[in-house]
């Protein structure tokens, strides 16, 4: 009798490594087992594949070890750009947001868009933004992105309009 193969449902190989990439303790465990394998006399060259990593990394590590400890296999956090805006200018932005029409700020506008919160903040905080990284602080301040719908305020009576049509005789010709 032969064995069937042993298989994965409902992931690729290539969602599973983003996951492990993704979990910082994962990432510990990594470096310290093949710090661990080469005590065991494994070389750094052998381990390359089992990894998918490179022999410098694995080099890296062990000398983190031996320098560090434990602790040194941990990622340390990488600082990002400074916030421009501070803290309360972009709570300030998130009550604007959600209690603030644009028409109360002069803007021919009755949504908010990526665009027009870009001019706002120019105008009110002297920052300017790119519209991509505009989204990016909606979901840092926990909003998203809604896509509005057009009011178009020709059509309000529009319903009226047509059925006053209707209601008009037609001219026959002579």
């Amino acid at each position: 009798m032969s064995k069937n193969a042993l298989t994965i449902k409902g992931y690729t190989s290539e969602e599973l490594r983003s996951f492990l990439r993704k979990d910082e303790k994962f990432q510990q465990a990594v470096r310290l087992y093949a710090c661990y394998q080469v005590s065991l006399g494994r070389r750094p060259q052998e381990l390359e594949s089992i990894y998918e990593t490179s022999f410098k990394s694995i080099c890296n590590w062990v000398n983190r070890l031996n320098q560090g400890g434990v602790e040194a296999l941990i990622d340390k956090v990488k600082p990002g750009r400074n916030n421009r805006l501070r803290a309360d200018e972009l709570q300030s932005i998130k009550s604007v947001l959600l209690n603030k029409h644009p028409d109360d700020y002069g803007y021919n506008s009755a949504t908010w868009t990526g665009p027009l919160l870009i001019e706002f903040i120019k105008k009110e905080y002297h920052v300017e933004y790119k519209k991509a990284q505009i989204y990016n602080i909606l979901r840092k301040l926990g909003l998203t992105f809604q896509k509005g719908k057009g009011i178009y305020p020709e059509a309000e009576d529009r319903a009226e309009k047509v059925e006053a049509l209707k209601k008009t005789p037609g001219v026959k010709g002579s």
